[in-house]
């Protein structure tokens, strides 16, 4: 049975909204050591599969991951596991295509993972001076809908009572009938332009992709400099993250780890549809697990960031906030608290630092415990019977349980 249009949306809305399930009390835990990667690994690939003898610790990781992938019809698996900086387990299960196995140095899309190197690139120009993490961005955007009252830490924190664009019918209807649409800025602004605010900028949250649209905008502006170059040059390469990289089209870097997914009723793949409307240009990215892993660790830990500002980055003002008004439902604004709330570009979780995209069939986490110094990075690619939501947090879910149970990675 085919599903109708306004089921599809509503499911693929659910997916996509998996970003925007938030938060977690993290405590300031000192940065672990840098993940070496490399050089490369054998036959010139810095992303293999753990080859040494497995212990316990990592042969339970991969039952849990085995177990899961039957548990909900995955097509793939991807993980990798470290604990104080160590990798523990990474390793690939299933297909990446009919007859091709996935493999770990495989690249998927990995959304709204851009969002973290991002707030961590806002709070390090605040650090130097560059810019006020309170400065409104008139001076930058004037042409924004009450630019005078925004400020970059709300665009930041998804505290300007901007409506999402993704949530919006009509941009669904767009999307959903034109996968491989380009989209630009202008056009993706057009919808939350049409309604009014949530809310006055700050008094409460919200999850807006366009927020991050105009905080790329404005990072340009500020710098001079394009948010791809940017994010390079300032986290991205300092990291290490050499499979980690914006692209200006639809295509990925080989090899690729292939999606499908049955967003418009009749499962197909979707590895190459557009995805410029996910974010700003320069800003949607691809990456591998083992890049996925190593930036949760490093932005979980605050690695690239002074002591305060990695306290920002954790809690930048949003917990206290959201929650039901007249003018916004509890379902959009939703309450932000010590255990679980946005932070900076990241989700704040039981002391989980994390981010979760999940969208036109890819579906990944990063996921880092600062107090355990542990980092857990999962994808996964559906087959036509995987359930709605996103399965690569499930898996994650499932490994946390194992090693961290008195920190349950407890999303939604």
């Amino acid at each position: 049975m085919t599903p109708t249009p306004t089921r599809t949306r509503a499911r693929s809305r659910r997916a996509l909204l998996c970003a925007a399930l938030l938060a977690l009390t993290v405590q300031a835990g000192a940065a672990a050591p840098v993940l070496a990667q490399g050089p490369e690994g054998p036959g010139g690939r810095d992303c293999v599969r753990t080859e040494r003898p497995l212990d316990g610790k990592a042969r339970r990781i991969l039952d849990i991951t085995r177990r899961a992938k039957n548990d909900l019809h995955l097509n793939s698996v991807e993980v990798k596991v470290t604990l104080d900086g160590r990798e523990v387990l990474t390793d690939a299960l299933g297909e990446s295509m009919t007859g091709v196995p996935a493999e770990p140095d495989m690249h998927f899309r990995a959304g709204s993972v851009a969002f973290a190197h991002i707030g961590t690139l806002l709070l390090q120009l605040v650090e130097d001076g560059t810019v006020d993490l309170d400065a409104t961005v008139d001076q930058w955007l004037p042409d924004v809908p009450k630019a005078h009252l925004i400020t970059l830490r709300m665009l930041a924190t998804n505290t300007t009572g901007l409506h999402d664009y993704v949530t919006d019918p009509a941009f669904g209807a767009e999307l959903e009938a034109h996968p491989f649409r380009q989209w630009t800025p202008e056009q993706l602004l057009a919808y939350p332009y049409s309604h009014s605010f949530w809310y006055e900028p700050g008094t409460s949250w919200s999850y807006s992709h366009a927020n991050y649209v105009l905080l790329v905008e404005a990072l340009e502006k500020i710098t001079g400099t394009r948010i791809d170059r940017l994010v390079r040059e300032r986290v991205t390469g300092p990291l290490g993250l050499r499979n980690t990289r914006n692209n200006f089209t639809p295509d990925i870097p080989r090899p690729v780890l292939h999606a499908f997914t049955s967003d418009r009723g009749l499962y197909e793949e979707s590895t190459f549809w557009n995805p410029s409307w996910t974010t700003a240009p320069g800003a949607v990215i691809t990456t591998d697990i083992c890049d996925l892993a190593t930036s949760a660790r490093a932005i979980g830990s605050g690695e690239l960031l002074s002591p305060r500002s990695y306290r920002t980055l954790l809690n930048p003002g949003t917990v206290g906030l959201g929650g039901a008004s007249p003018t916004c439902p509890a379902s959009i604004c939703l309450k932000q608290t010590e255990a679980k709330h946005f932070g900076l570009g990241v989700i704040v979780v039981n002391g989980w630092v994390l981010q979760n995209p999940s969208f036109s069939g890819y579906a990944a986490i990063q996921a880092y415990l600062p107090s355990k110094r542990l980092a857990i990075a999962v994808s996964s690619t559906k087959t036509a019977t995987t359930p709605d939501g996103n399965t690569a947090e499930v898996v994650a879910q499932r490994i946390a349980a194992a090693l961290a149970p008195n920190d349950p990675l407890a999303i939604t």
